[in-house]
């Protein structure tokens, strides 16, 4: 049987940790294999180190997401090439661009995001990209960028238009789906999915946010990953296993330190 990814979720958040064992029982018996725990704020990064040194399926990234690029503006390159040394840490990000919120002014999200393409490039890890109402400005940077050497990464979450996944995989990555994809009115969203090649898609469940049908309401969690695997595999005229088999090989692909 092929175990799924949960390629993207957040397991130092509370209401994961505060049941961490729990989480990991129920993802097990759902067939889930691996975890990879994202990092939000570099100044939380032992906690979510410890989290993934506690379990031998369980991965993380390093990174500062956008809604927080105010916070640790003098994060360098350097220093996150350096914390990306460590055996478990398989990616760079979460970073990115979220226009919708401004927590952080553009300008300072603009400047972080190419500080971890950066280090994406140095290490050969893969770029863990959150956009959100700034299409038109990711694919700009993102065109940019590669023009300077290219770089692995995934649109996670995906949730935008179809020119940014067309630009995203025009220069290599991945895009990666949440339980948005059962959701009702996520019509686009199921559109781009049904039209990204097979060999670039990943599935998430960013929990504890969108949990997806039949969860919707809930807290989100690694073993309901499955749901949007089934979602995806049903879109695509594929077997849950296939669709499993199809994921994880991807994931193995792009997060080569996890093989």
């Amino acid at each position: 049987m092929s175990l799924l990814v949960d390629s993207h979720c957040h397991l130092d958040f509370p209401s994961l940790r505060e049941d961490l064992d729990g989480v990991m029982t129920r993802a097990a018996a759902a067939g889930i294999g691996t975890m990879v725990t994202i990092c939000t704020r570099v100044d939380r990064f032992p906690s979510i180190l410890e989290i993934a040194e506690r379990f031998d399926n369980v991965y993380c990234s390093v990174g500062l997401h956008p809604h927080d690029a105010a916070e640790e503006q003098g994060l360098t390159t350097e220093r996150l090439v350096e914390l990306a040394g460590h055996d478990k840490v398989v990616g760079i990000g979460e970073t990115g661009l979220d226009f919708h919120y401004d927590q952080s002014p553009r300008d300072i999200q603009a400047t972080l995001f190419r500080r971890h393409i950066a280090a994406a490039r140095r290490t050969g890890l893969p770029l863990i990209v959150h956009a959100r109402a700034a299409d038109d400005e990711m694919i700009a940077i993102l065109r940019d960028e590669t023009a300077k050497g290219a770089f692995p990464g995934v649109l996670h979450c995906f949730s935008s238009g179809p020119a940014l996944a067309r630009a995203a995989l025009e220069i290599g990555f991945y895009i990666s789906f949440s339980g948005i994809l059962t959701f009702k009115k996520a019509d686009e969203v199921r559109e781009v999915a049904a039209e990204v090649p097979l060999d670039r898609l990943l599935v998430e469940t960013d929990a504890p946010y969108l949990a997806p049908v039949p969860h919707r309401g809930k807290d989100n969690e690694p073993s309901f990953v499955a749901h949007t695997a089934a979602k995806l595999a049903e879109m695509r005229g594929l077997g849950n296993q296939e669709i499993a088999a199809l994921t994880t090989a991807n994931f193995r692909r792009l997060f080569n330190k996890t093989t």
